[in-house]
């Protein structure tokens, strides 16, 4: 009985400190979470979603540059690249498009066209569908010129009966531009090998600049009065 008591004795003057055991874990305690589900593309979703942010993302729009590697197979379609001086791109013009174009294509043409971005999904190569194809540079220019030409004629100024008959041998050749230039130089270089006897009248007149238009137009009346 001794014995026990003692023991009892010794257990009441122990200090033993609290445990906590909570009802529900922390993360630490419950272990790592576990791993995310991987959303894994397959090619194909791949090159879908990339179409579909290329043709959303970019508008219609216009792009100039050098025309190469033109093919035109039995199908119709054209298929050409676009560059510059330091990038290319492929280009695909389907055959109800490239029907309205005037003109037949050629490596190192200068070409403007108006074209959508896209992606060819089977080979994962972006490109643009053309829609409109037109002649850039010389192209352009000979456009205006055309339309300048039109409007003229349409103004009655080539016109069978305005036009004056021209003499056999000119008794005075006139010759409106910059008394300084390159031009009146070249002018008299070949009639002097051409026709030597030809008196030569200039009238002065600036070729450049804001003033050009008004003094030519007043030039050429004088002219026309001799």
């Amino acid at each position: 009985m001794a014995n026990d008591a003692g023991l009892y004795a010794c257990a009441r003057q122990s200090t033993i400190a609290p445990v906590n055991f909570p009802l529900f874990p922390t993360g630490s305690e419950r272990g790592p979470a576990p791993p995310r589900e991987r959303d894994v593309y397959s090619v194909s979703r791949l090159n879908k979603e990339v179409r579909l942010l290329l043709e959303s993302g970019l508008p219609l729009l216009w792009l100039e540059g050098e025309l190469s590697n033109f093919a035109a197979p039995a199908s119709g379609h054209w298929y050409f690249s676009l560059k510059d001086s330091t990038a290319q791109v492929r280009c695909a013009m389907w055959r109800q498009k490239n029907q309205l174009v005037r003109f037949r294509p050629r490596d190192g043409m200068a070409v403007l066209v108006r074209a959508r971005v896209g992606l060819y999904e089977p080979r994962g190569e972006y490109q643009l569908l053309v829609e409109h194809l037109e002649e850039a540079g010389e192209g352009a220019l000979k456009r205006e010129f055309e339309k300048l030409k039109a409007r003229l004629a349409a103004e009655g100024l080539f016109a069978a009966e305005r036009k004056r008959p021209l003499p056999a041998v000119p008794r005075r050749i006139g010759v409106v531009t910059s008394p300084t230039g390159a031009a009146i130089h070249d002018i008299l270089r070949v009639l002097r090998a051409r026709f030597p006897v030809a008196p030569v009248m200039l009238y002065p007149t600036a070729v450049q600049g804001a003033a050009a238009v008004p003094e030519i137009v007043r030039a050429v009346e004088t002219a026309s009065r001799r």
